[in-house]
């Protein structure tokens, strides 16, 4: 599942960034990949791969990411429109 490791290479990139913008940027891919871990787990667990604790776990962790991440957006999006 390579989403879920580009979510963390992604924001490490961020921290890095040479602008506001640029940071902006690497937050929405991170955002991004993380809808994609989302899917991702939830197609493992409809194919019989992952039983529903596990899916339940990890789909907490996503979401709270997720939650993360468009606060963090939101955040920035705000501060570039300054």
């Amino acid at each position: 599942m390579c989403s879920g490791t580009s979510v963390g290479a992604n924001i490490e990139e961020s921290i890095g960034g040479r602008s506001d913008k640029d940071l902006y940027h690497r937050i929405v891919i991170a955002y991004k990949e993380a809808r994609e871990s989302h899917y991702w787990i939830r197609l493992l667990f409809e194919a019989d791969l992952i039983e529903k604790e596990i899916k339940n776990n990890l789909l907490k962790d996503v979401d709270e990411l997720l939650r993360i991440l468009g606060a963090s957006k939101r955040t920035l999006k705000a501060n570039m429109n300054k």
